[in-house]
């Protein structure tokens, strides 16, 4: 069987597994730690983790973390959610996407061990991914939260070697609560007492909440801007730590923002002492990190084909105000005030799409608002084209990503192509990705 066969087999096996439980999300411990004792408590025979926790910068951190283990000569374990185009996208066994067949019979003997018993999705295949974890050997292991922390299925790890909390902001209110407090605190939920774990740069009231459950528990703190820093120096990246300091080439990875996640990846292989890091690893590192879907080029793909001679189409995940908020600084530093942008939206129903639309309102010429084929909680495409009305943008919709590239492509001035933007939605990336013909791997 061919691995794509493979996958297909392992679709089906998902199905029925995402029909166990009556909510796709309902968080608790309860139900994923009886499953993982009747599949001989994996979770205890993994190699050493670093588990990762915040609402933005989750996946680019990872990504840089393994890229600078791997450049160490480490064999890294990176389970990630959700995924873009495959499911197996979500689970790396020593740096390879785990193939058809054996993401098969994983998930046949996951579902033979649970025996029926209601279960979510994320906690059932989270049990796959560390019963995968469990039997190839690896030197590290990269949990990414899927949602939250403190009760998240990735969160029965007792004994990790570093923990991290990337920047707190709001993002699934409607699981978390409505302020940062509240949010911050479940997502400090993952700390374990004398564990390192590195914070990243937080709002006032998030890095009180963080301290303060650092204090309660016993973890060791490596905060930003008191324990360890990073910033951009012409075309240096300088980071330092109460050790030393490193100048190092800038994060390939592009956005501002890549600075701080490559910080927080760095000083959370500093703090532990598992696994020797060389700098030489580090700067290696910083230079092959990929992560797809975060502002990611989409230069000579089908899809940027359908657009005019000399336009740039671009695809971004990002969907809350604060993933905005790094778009809008990509846009001013990267394109010319004189370009047209174009964003081809579509979010998922909860999300504040005035939110996220609002921090890029005086750079866009137009909002494009499609579909998400397939995602029955996506937001109706009328609804964020009236949003974005209500902001004073011109707000349409179109049938498609194709259909609203060939609108951008019918309208535009020859003289004057676009930068045009994807956004809004991991999900609407992966559909992007999917119709550009580029599969992660």
């Amino acid at each position: 069987m061919t691995n794509e066969a493979s996958l297909a087999a392992s679709d089906e096996i998902l199905a029925r597994l995402a029909a166990l439980h009556p909510k796709s999300i309902d968080l608790s411990l309860g139900r994923l730690m009886r499953l993982l004792k009747s599949l001989g408590n994996p979770h205890k025979k993994l190699p050493p983790v670093i588990h990762i926790a915040g609402t933005n910068g989750k996946g680019s951190t990872t990504a840089t973390i393994r890229a600078i283990a791997e450049a160490a000569g480490h064999r890294v374990h990176v389970y990630t959610s959700p995924h873009l185009v495959r499911f197996n996208e979500r689970i790396r066994l020593a740096g390879r996407l785990i193939d058809g067949e054996h993401l098969t019979q994983l998930l046949l003997e996951v579902e033979a061990a649970n025996a029926g018993e209601a279960i979510t999705f994320f906690e059932v295949t989270t049990a796959a991914a560390l019963l995968a974890f469990s039997q190839i050997p690896a030197d590290l292991c990269l949990l990414e939260v899927g949602l939250g922390g403190r009760l998240d299925a990735t969160n029965v790890i007792d004994d990790p070697i570093a923990t991290i909390i990337t920047p707190v902001s709001f993002d699934h209110q409607q699981f978390l609560g409505d302020s940062i407090e509240l949010i911050a605190a479940e997502k400090a939920g993952i700390l374990k007492k004398g564990i390192p774990v590195v914070i990243g740069s937080q709002l006032g009231a998030a890095r009180q909440i963080i301290m303060r459950k650092v204090r309660d528990i016993g973890a060791k703190a490596y905060a930003f801007d008191k324990d360890w820093s990073v910033k951009q120096e012409g075309d240096v990246m300088v980071y330092e730590d109460k050790r030393t300091t490193l100048k190092l080439p800038s994060p390939i990875l592009p956005g501002n923002h890549q600075i701080m996640n490559a910080g927080m990846a760095i000083a959370a292989l500093r703090s532990q002492s598992k696994l020797a890091i060389p700098s030489a690893a580090i700067k290696a590192g910083l230079g092959w990190v990929r992560w797809p879907a975060r502002l990611q080029d989409l230069a000579g793909s089908p899809l940027h084909a359908l657009l005019p001679d000399g336009s740039q189409l671009w695809l971004d995940g990002g969907h809350n105000p604060a993933a905005a908020g790094v778009l809008r600084s990509f846009l001013v530093a990267n394109v010319d005030q004189e370009t047209p942008v174009k964003l081809v939206l579509a979010m998922m129903g909860p999300k504040d799409a005035a939110g996220f639309i609002r921090p890029l309102a005086n750079l866009l010429d137009e909002v494009i608002a499609v579909p998400i084929p397939g995602e029955e909680g996506a937001a109706d495409p009328g609804f964020l084209a009236a949003t974005a009305s209500d902001i004073g943008l011109r707000g349409v919709v179109a049938a498609t990503i194709s259909a609203a590239l060939d609108r951008i492509k019918l309208e535009a001035d020859p003289k004057r192509p676009p930068f045009v933007l994807i956004g809004g939605s991991l999900y609407l990336a992966g559909n992007a990705l999917r119709a550009a013909g580029i599969l992660p791997d």
